[in-house]
């Protein structure tokens, strides 16, 4: 774990959202299994349908990205820092809970019971599956061909993996082997300045890929001065 000791206040709110929140029962590692599973069994599945694709449906896999990260970007801005009617609960869950969870001082969780708000909950994932991937690579089935449909949920299917695995790595302790892996460290500084109070109702709203913050202009970047003082500090 992180050497640095958790801020007071935030210890404090860990503990009363544990007593309350996390069940006897709760297991984080099943938790994330169950995520991690599902999804890699609905990509595999799809991916296992497609046959003989031609370069105008393999295109399809870059569009629905681009997709994707639009929609996490307008969604992480918008309901999810912003309370909007018939949706208080996710930012109850975001704004209220995960920040004050996690701060900028305080990345890292402290037990597996922690994953409970780090990782979406089981019946999103099932609600996304039913409600959105399946429909819409239906759709595509229908309207576009057979390949376009199983191309577009498995790519929904991933991208919405990739966010949980992404922000997963976020909030692991800052000695973890992943955080030496290919752009992690930069995604890792680009969510912890997030979680910071001061910026996170206006910057980093990207988990996965900063595509949306570049887009938007709500990419945060250090003061010259500032960041010539971290540099000198590692």
């Amino acid at each position: 774990m992180d050497s640095r000791p958790v801020p007071r206040q935030v210890q404090a709110f860990r503990e009363e959202y544990r007593a309350r929140n996390i069940g006897p029962g709760y297991r984080g590692q099943a938790h994330f299994a169950f995520t991690s599973l599902v999804c890699l069994g609905g990509v595999a599945l799809a991916l296992s349908r497609v046959e003989a694709p031609r370069l105008w449906e393999l295109l399809g896999v870059p569009a629905v990205i681009a997709l994707a990260n639009t929609v996490e970007f307008l969604g992480h801005r918008g309901p999810m820092h912003h309370r909007t009617r018939g949706l208080r609960q996710v930012f109850e869950r975001h704004t209220v809970q995960h920040h004050r969870f996690f701060t900028h001082e305080a990345m890292t969780y402290e037990s597996p019971r922690d994953f409970k708000m780090v990782l979406f909950p089981p019946v999103l994932l099932l609600f996304f599956l039913g409600a959105i991937a399946a429909p819409l690579g239906a759709l595509c089935f229908l309207l576009i061909s057979p390949n376009a449909g199983w191309l577009f949920t498995a790519t929904a299917l991933g991208y919405y993996l990739a966010y949980e695995w992404v922000h997963f790595i976020t909030h692991l302790p800052e000695n973890h082997w992943s955080a030496r892996l290919p752009g992690v460290p930069f995604l890792r500084r680009h969510h912890q300045v997030h979680h910071d109070p001061s910026r996170m109702g206006r910057h980093n709203f990207n988990i996965t890929f900063p595509l949306g913050d570049g887009l938007f202009g709500t990419r945060w970047r250090a003061p010259l001065n500032e960041e010539q003082a971290e540099r000198r500090g590692r």
